[in-house]
């Protein structure tokens, strides 16, 4: 935080890009519900609890995973040989050196979505509901480090600077909607394959509908903690097959 904090103005300038975005995904959703009072069985505030749900693993892994620019500069420019001198976990090392504050704000907006929508919808709450959140949001930063571990590893077999992570990026904006408003070929692939639909719809509905999603939606923690044991098994192979920058 003390570096970040370095120059002010540029980390600021950061939290406010950021809540611009977020600013105009929201503002998407509110004109879609200008046309139409619902998408699929779904209504406005409960997709507004769905997307507020999405930004909270989001912005709490992106706050501390931000290695899109890994291969460029840690492969290219082989500043991993430095990384990989020291005693530390290597991905631990890489991880605190690309920390970015800023994007906790995403979280707390996603909070106070959350606290918006579940006002006006009236949901109960039990006893148990904020431990059941903890769980299911750890869950869905698993499933994050898990598919991003995984493609990121993938530099270190391949010889391109720019990898997949800008269409992961894309693909995981389809879990701030409910999944069942896709086919069930998308659906299928969001839930098992690149399971984004556990990062924001799944673990939304345990709260909007439990009667019908609350069983699935527990799935989460243990869909997380595949996809991270397995990425972390092919980030090791990676690091370990690879031989240095030099020619």
């Amino acid at each position: 935080m003390k570096t970040r904090l370095t120059y002010r103005s540029d980390f600021w300038i950061e939290v406010l890009s950021d809540l611009l975005f977020n600013g105009l995904n929201l503002f998407f959703i509110l004109v879609v519900f200008q046309h139409t009072q619902q998408i699929g069985e779904w209504n406005e505030h409960q997709i507004l609890f769905v997307y507020g749900y999405f930004m909270v693993p989001y912005g709490i892994f992106i706050t501390f995973f931000n290695l899109w620019g890994f291969t460029e500069r840690y492969i290219v420019k082989g500043e991993l040989d430095r990384i990989l001198t020291r005693p530390a976990y290597n991905l631990v090392q890489l991880v605190l050196e690309n920390m970015a504050p800023s994007s906790m704000f995403s979280a707390l907006t996603g909070l106070a979505i959350m606290a918006y929508s579940w006002t006006h919808l009236g949901l109960g709450l039990s006893w148990y509901d904020p431990f059941v959140f903890v769980l299911l949001v750890a869950g869905s930063i698993m499933i994050y480090g898990g598919v991003y571990i995984f493609f990121t590893a993938l530099s270190f077999f391949s010889d391109s600077p720019t990898g997949i992570l800008p269409l992961l990026w894309n693909l995981q904006n389809y879990g701030r909607y409910p999944m069942t408003i896709y086919n069930k070929l998308l659906g299928f692939l969001l839930t098992w394959l690149l399971p984004f639909g556990f990062v924001g719809f799944y673990p939304a509905a345990f709260f909007l509908d439990r009667e019908h999603w609350g069983r699935f939606a527990l799935l989460t923690p243990l869909v997380g903690l595949v996809f991270l044991v397995f990425a972390l098994a092919v980030w090791n192979y990676g690091i370990k097959r690879y031989r240095g920058a030099g020619s």
